[in-house]
């Protein structure tokens, strides 16, 4: 039997079960609500108690459903999904809606960023934003019309575009005074400038040492970064070497800034590479027009990349 409407629980009740249920976490969804842990908290108590069951089992750092509550979140995420769809489209004669475009920290500040003024001069009247961070994000949910991924072709969604794969090669700053590594006795008095992400071994200094059949090279000592932008950051800065990526870096090789210092390590085609995803297949024309550009300015990378 249907519940009278005035007995319906409140939206911002339902909203908050729904967050929660969405990442099965009160810290993430409270950060998706732009709320507070204790206030999405008191949502859930307060709508188990308006329904006079339990929808949630709290352990030690997890959370998971009740029947009840696995039962009501089908129909409830469902319910809110579509209300934000048809809401997402509803807007004010003229305004000007926003693109949202995610993309990890490190080709934000890389390979973004230095592109997006060409961007504005071509499509001025785009209201492009880029949401940097390194989570997985759930696109159609968060309202994300576009994402730049690292990913494999196995992984990436029916419709995404490859845009580059992953080349390699170390550099540094010119005032190091360094051409070449012609050998590993040049690594002596140097640095090495680490990207400290174990899930991706080709970007380690262990594993390109090894292919050169270096791997006791002696070094004077090894900087850990846990965001690849830093690692450039400081190669830029003549801390010491690093590992690049060069589509993401080439136009600083070409303005002199880095100089390549060791012929490029090509990764596997078939293996990770850099996708371009899209939120839904309905994009709308602005939408087009964005990932249009991007895989316009990948095209470019790749051709502008010496061989």
């Amino acid at each position: 039997m249907s519940l009278p409407l005035v007995r319906l629980p409140s939206l911002d009740l339902i909203r908050g079960f729904v967050a929660v249920g969405r990442r099965m976490s009160i810290t993430l969804a409270s950060q998706d609500l732009c709320l507070t842990q204790s206030a999405v908290s008191r949502q859930i108590n307060a709508l188990e108690e308006q329904l006079g069951v339990k929808l949630l089992v709290r352990g030690h750092r997890s959370i998971a459903f009740t029947a009840e509550g696995e039962r009501l979140f089908r129909s409830a995420d469902g319910a809110v999904q579509q209300m934000q769809d048809v809401l997402g489209e509803i807007h004010t004669t003229g305004a000007l809606r926003p693109v949202m475009l995610s993309a990890s920290i490190g080709v934000t500040g890389l390979w973004l960023l230095p592109r997006l003024s060409r961007f504005q001069k071509s499509h001025p009247g785009v209201d492009l934003r880029i949401s940097a961070n390194n989570r997985i994000a759930d696109l159609r949910h968060e309202g994300i019309d576009l994402a730049i991924r690292y990913t494999t072709p196995a992984l990436a969604p029916e419709g995404s575009t490859r845009l580059f794969g992953h080349v390699i090669a170390p550099v540094a700053h010119p005032s190091l005074g360094l051409t070449s590594l012609r050998s590993a006795q040049a690594l002596s008095k140097l640095s090495l400038l680490e990207f400290d992400d174990p899930r991706r071994p080709w970007l380690q200094w262990a594993d390109w040492l090894a292919a050169k059949g270096w791997a006791h090279a002696k070094h004077q000592g090894v900087l850990h970064f846990n965001q690849y932008d830093q690692v450039i950051q400081a190669a830029l800065d003549g801390q010491g070497l690093a590992l690049g990526r060069l589509e993401l870096i080439q136009p600083l090789i070409d303005q002199g800034r880095l100089v390549q210092l060791a012929p490029r390590r090509f990764g596997d085609a078939t293996a990770h590479a850099y996708w371009l995803i899209r939120g839904r297949e309905d994009q709308r024309e602005d939408v087009r027009r964005v990932a249009q550009w991007i895989e316009a300015e990948a095209r470019s990378s790749r051709e502008a990349a010496p061989s």
